[in-house]
């Protein structure tokens, strides 16, 4: 990828987990507010933004599989989650004065539109910022790999992965000192050597449909911005 290259459309996957700021549950208003302002100033410069929002701060389907529940079901739930998380944020999106819909691949009639993709894009040609929710609408399925697909289907130039760190490494740079940050990857590289970024499938899609992908610190204000710009933070995958 060029990262010089205009960016158009994008669509921003943020975790559940980083919506909780502090806390150790749930959703943190400072932080919600924080990204809502981001997401705002970058809608506000011309680029057409969608987001996917995890639902790790509330329930995480996978944990609860792996502690007896039937994976299906507690898939479901974490779908559902994600939902409030979509909710949330379009609120704190709307007092900022931001158009806003949310789209879900669950059919819930009173909360938000169902997912049409062509709807989805006419939202985003509107100047609306478009937030997906319940993941792809199926268990065994992330919401990485729910961004990754959508991000294929409305046809954005790039996947945006807010992170709490500053990019891809070798390691777990919290844990491992000597842990090496990658400023650029190729799909293949993370897939082999199993860089936890985004899961397989999602690097997959990706690779399959060469959609680049750049992972960066959402924690320093004004990034989204700047990657947007072609400033190079964070690891570029391509």
């Amino acid at each position: 990828m060029n990262p010089k290259r205009e960016i158009k459309r994008v669509v921003l996957k943020i975790s559940g987990e980083a919506l909780m700021g502090n806390l150790g549950y749930g959703i943190d208003p400072v932080v919600m507010q924080s990204i809502a302002e981001e997401v705002k100033a970058v809608k506000d410069s011309g680029v057409e933004i969608a987001m996917v929002i995890g639902g790790g701060n509330i329930f995480r389907g996978l944990t609860a599989a792996s502690r007896g529940m039937d994976r299906a079901s507690a898939d479901y739930m974490g779908m559902l989650a994600t939902m409030l998380n979509g909710l949330a944020m379009q609120d704190a999106l709307e007092k900022l004065g931001a158009d806003t819909r949310v789209l879900t691949a669950i059919e819930i009639k009173q909360l938000a539109e169902p997912y049409i993709r062509r709807r989805a894009v006419r939202h985003l040609e509107k100047g609306r910022v478009v937030i997906f929710v319940c993941g792809t609408g199926n268990p065994y399925f992330t919401t990485d790999t729910a961004a990754a697909l959508r991000a294929i289907e409305i046809g954005a130039d790039i996947v945006m992965k807010a992170t709490k760190v500053d990019g891809v490494y070798s390691a777990d740079p919290v844990k491992c000192k000597t842990a090496k940050k990658y400023s650029k990857l190729e799909y293949m590289e993370v897939l082999k050597n199993k860089l936890k970024v985004m899961d397989a499938t999602a690097i997959s899609l990706c690779m399959d449909n060469n959609l680049p992908i750049i992972v960066f610190n959402m924690k320093r204000k004004g990034n989204i911005k700047r990657a947007i710009s072609g400033e190079e933070i964070g690891t570029i995958i391509s």
